[in-house]
């Protein structure tokens, strides 16, 4: 993933209740209903903040009937956190390895 798909996903990740959301889906499978009751804020919010997180594509959603229903995308989880890692850690492929384009002594 490149520079600026990790920055739409840390943007959708700047908003105190979609980490709320994240967390209240680590438990697993919830229903829009269910992830309601914890704030206080509307459905059309909530659907705002899950498209977010989905287009993003830490979220996936399931309709069934009148409900979605949200679960993490674990795989895609895991990338962002492997990346975030790889990000602030010295590695050998890191971007600054390049001794030529460095001017400083």
């Amino acid at each position: 993933m490149s520079y600026e798909d990790n920055a739409k996903i840390f943007k959708a990740l700047s908003d105190p209740s979609r980490l709320k959301i994240l967390d209240i889906l680590s438990c697993g499978e919830k229903c829009a209903c269910n992830i309601l009751e914890y704030f206080e804020f509307t459905q059309p919010t909530l659907s705002h903040h899950m498209k977010v997180l989905s287009d993003c594509g830490l979220v996936e959603v399931r309709k069934e009937g009148l409900w979605n229903y949200y679960e993490l995308n674990m795989n895609n989880c895991n990338k962002l956190t492997l990346y975030l890692m790889n990000l602030v850690t010295e590695t050998d492929n890191c971007i600054c390895k390049d001794k030529t384009k460095c001017n400083c002594k």
